[in-house]
């Protein structure tokens, strides 16, 4: 009798200790997923900075456009709309696809002015693109940034046995990755790093004017 009792006494202290040790292990891992979840949205709002402060720019830099070229009506409207989907955008991922979409109007408007070499030279234009340059290339930087401690996130949330704790917690992956075309993110860079070639597409006599 003696001894079933300190047989089921060391039993209740051994599962006793091994929830204990679980419990300890889910506290632990919960504690790392709001870390590294808290992580993501800190990166994320570094790169919804960048993208508002590019889209505050943009305002201006059409406008100057317009002075030179009021007839690309289609790319001025395509620029309006990216920009306001950008400004309404919700979600990460909602706001990715609508920086997509600027990202392509932009590199379109870019291309409009290589056809006016008379604004290509304007002071204020250069200054608005010398400032949209510095932004986009602040938005790659900030861009890796929440992709890799997105990255990080995601890894540790699938990972055994963190994936048990963190489905038990409501935890998920996030797959709101920032991803853009190669060509829609090249775009502007090849037009801000080669302001001068403007003569091949224009006539030789227009920039003595």
């Amino acid at each position: 009798m003696a001894k079933g009792l300190i047989a089921v006494i060391v039993f209740v202290v051994i599962i006793g200790l091994i929830a204990l040790v679980f419990f300890g292990q889910y506290v632990s891992t919960r504690n790392t997923l709001v870390s590294k979840n808290e992580a993501v949205k800190a990166a994320w709002s570094q790169v919804d900075i960048v993208l508002q402060r590019r889209a505050d720019l943009i305002p201006n830099l059409v406008e100057t456009v317009k002075g030179y070229a009021q007839q690309e009506q289609t790319v001025f409207g395509d620029i309006a709309k990216a920009r306001s989907a950008l400004l309404s955008a919700g979600s990460p991922q909602e706001k990715i696809n609508a920086n997509n979409q600027l990202d392509g109007a932009i590199g379109r408007l870019l291309l409009v002015v290589e056809n006016y070499p008379q604004l290509r030279s304007n002071e204020n234009f250069l200054r608005l693109q010398d400032e949209l340059a510095g932004t986009e290339n602040r938005i790659a930087v900030e861009r890796k940034r929440y992709n890799d401690t997105l990255q990080d996130y995601n890894t540790y949330v699938q990972q055994f046995p963190h994936n048990i704790f963190a489905s038990w917690a409501g935890f998920k992956s996030n797959d709101a990755y920032f991803t853009a075309s190669e060509a829609s993110r090249q775009a502007p860079h090849v037009n801000f790093s080669s302001p001068a070639p403007a003569p091949q597409s224009a006539p030789q006599p227009a920039p003595a004017r």
